[in-house]
């Protein structure tokens, strides 16, 4: 199946850099929009330009007191202590010169992908950019200073009245989005991660099912450390298809964290690029299946940017712009002009081979604790159905 998609993209995004030994580098973005351009499914006609987003668009997820304080750190005007109690100039996010117009072109290529499919000039969208999905009303966290999830399922709220499902795959837990819409019935968020006993934010436990009238709307399936291709993918399929079923969305927004691959430096995960072929393939056929296509895709964590991150976020535009998934080899030009910069050797081929996937002892014992974990996230859904 061919679409029309749309790829958000500026240079501007590379402005979102709080220091050079940060492990949130936005060339990650750049990496993996050269790679798409070098195989030739991504063109000049293709990419729209982000807008900013306005102080009332931030606000409609953000407090305007949060707002303003990002403004004076971006000036360097917040003295420290303020700083931390509004979460910025910590380790994980520290204060960086410009950091509220950089965030803001962030938030506002995400707007821009909405805009794009809601108003029928794609079918698809996808902002690499996007997915800071940790972000606070009040309070920068996990490397993310504004929300632009959040902020865009708002957007969609009230500007187009459609119902979202938020799915995330990010390795760490989903917390700002699925916070801010915990009490609300027209959107439904879905996060599979890492078990938040060994990683941030610790939250997403699956017992977090959503509040009043959201009370049901809320799925979490935290998966165990080491968790392979199998085990996640058949969690993700399981549970997406059930979710769909079940809430029936107008539109499907994804956050597309790519860092449950095993090579990731900040995590404990073992995916292979497996994972991360069917994780967009899926996201496409439900989104024709239940919302005649309208599929709004973002980036997020993931801190190989050499090895993982390009083929990860290029397969989602493959899928988006062909119907399928690149296979084979990796474009020459592509790995001869990054190669010099990278720290490590750059992948040849966009699968990943099995053996890079070390033994793990308790492969079966983890196996089995997610399906339960599974059955558990959904047996509320399940519940529902049949009393329908």
């Amino acid at each position: 199946m061919t679409c029309n998609p749309s790829f958000v993209y500026s240079n501007k995004f590379l402005n979102y850099q709080f220091h050079s030994d940060h492990p949130f580098n936005q060339k990650r973005v750049l990496l993996a929009k050269e790679l798409l351009e070098d195989i030739n499914i991504l063109t000049n006609k293709d990419i729209i330009e982000p807008r900013k987003a306005t102080e009332e668009e931030l606000a409609l997820f953000h407090d305007l007191s949060y707002i303003q304080a990002v403004q004076k750190a971006s000036n360097g005007e917040m003295p420290e202590d303020e700083g931390l109690e509004y979460g910025i100039g910590t380790e994980d996010t520290p204060i960086f010169d410009g950091m509220h117009d950089a965030s803001s072109y962030l938030v506002g290529g995400t707007l821009t992908a909405i805009d794009s499919v809601l108003q029928g000039k794609s079918d698809h969208a996808l902002n690499l950019g996007g997915g800071l999905h940790h972000g606070f009303k009040r309070k920068a966290s996990g490397f993310c200073i504004y929300n632009d999830g959040a902020v865009a399922i708002k957007y969609i709220r009230e500007k187009y009245g459609l119902k979202v499902l938020y799915v995330d795959t990010d390795a760490h837990h989903g917390d700002g989005v699925q916070w801010a819409f915990y009490d609300d019935p027209n959107v439904c968020t879905f996060s599979i991660h890492e078990t938040g006993r060994y990683l941030f934010p610790g939250t997403g436990n699956v017992n977090e099912r959503g509040i009043k009238e959201g009370h049901g709307y809320s799925f979490n399936i935290p998966i165990d450390a080491f968790t392979e291709d199998e085990s996640f993918i058949n969690l993700y399929e399981s549970a997406l298809r059930e979710i769909v079923d079940y809430f029936k969305p107008d539109v499907i927004l994804t956050q597309n964290g790519a860092d449950a691959h095993m090579y990731d430096p900040l995590t404990h995960l073992c995916a292979t690029m497996e994972t991360f072929e069917r994780i967009p393939l899926l996201a496409h056929e439900l989104a024709h299946q239940y919302c005649n296509g309208r599929w709004i895709a973002l980036g997020g964590g993931g801190y190989d940017m050499w090895r993982v991150i390009p083929r990860a976020w290029a397969q989602i535009w493959s899928v988006m712009k062909t119907g399928d998934v690149q296979k084979g080899n990796l474009p020459p030009v592509w790995q001869s002009k990054w190669q010099k910069e990278s720290p490590v050797t750059l992948p040849e081929h966009w699968h990943d081979s099995k053996s890079i996937v070390p033994t793990i002892p308790r492969k079966a014992d983890i196996t089995e604790k997610n399906e339960k974990v599974l059955q558990n996230a959904l047996k509320y859904a399940k519940n529902i159905q049949n009393n329908i």
